[in-house]
């Protein structure tokens, strides 16, 4: 009991500053990419290409999973906050039907492949490791603040449904419509980051030097693109209502 206190006890600290690790770990990606100069790991340019496939998958799994578990999110949940974890309901169905912390299930993926994209098996285990270090502590302490909330509901949904490891069966009919807005507010600027980490360390790689620019410019159009999106959204967040109201 003691030790579950501990943990709840970080997770609250680092609950608060969540948001920067998706800063610190892309933008050392792009530092390890400059100095690995290569896509991967490999001496084979076949395996290197292969790495960044992998890296890029895993980064956009992480990406799908908080895409699909912020669109289908309860209304008034914790989302950017960044002071203290907020719950008025207990979501047990879509998601988190088949994960208790999908959220940070994602965080996980995302981060981890984001820090393969740098070229660096090591970088990439230990940004691994050191998520699940971070993520289960807040995730300790958000189910802390749950149990406290929510009692016997929560205790017979934690006996079923996994901590951070899926499970293959027992997918619930979400509760709520999908809400594309709240998923692009709450998502747009990890979308945006992932975009960026991968054209920046294609860039880093090559030195920086637009000499070496490939042939073919598919993930700078697709990084010009989405940063074109990102500030029509930012635009429309701050001169419309049409995020108002959404957390």
């Amino acid at each position: 009991m003691y030790h579950q206190l501990e943990l709840a006890r970080t997770g609250a600290a680092l609950f608060k500053v969540r948001g920067k690790y998706l800063k610190y770990v892309g933008i050392l990606s792009v530092v390890i990419a400059y100095f690995n100069g290569a896509m991967g790991p490999f001496n084979s340019d076949v395996a290197n290409m292969a790495w960044f496939i992998t890296s890029l998958g895993v980064a956009l799994a992480g990406a799908c999973v908080r895409l699909v578990t912020s669109g289908y999110a309860a209304l008034g949940t914790s989302g950017s906050n960044k002071v203290a974890a907020v719950a008025p309901e207990l979501n047990t169905t879509g998601p988190y039907s088949l994960v208790r912390n999908p959220l940070y299930l994602g965080r996980i993926l995302n981060f981890t492949g984001i820090a393969m994209l740098s070229g660096s098996w090591v970088y990439g285990a230990l940004v691994f490791l050191v998520s699940i270090l971070v993520y289960e502590r807040i995730s300790v302490y958000e189910e802390e603040f749950l149990r406290e909330e929510f009692g016997e509901a929560h205790s017979k949904w934690a006996e079923t449904v996994p901590f951070l490891v899926p499970r293959l069966h027992g997918w619930e009919k979400p509760k709520y419509p999908f809400w594309i807005r709240r998923c692009i507010k709450r998502e747009e600027k990890k979308i945006i980051w992932l975009a960026s980490v991968v054209a920046f360390c294609d860039f880093a790689q090559r030195g920086f030097d637009p000499a070496n620019l490939p042939d073919n410019l598919f993930w700078y159009y697709l990084w010009a693109g989405t940063m074109l999106a990102y500030i029509i959204s930012r635009g429309l967040r701050y001169f419309t209502a049409t995020y108002d109201g959404i957390q």
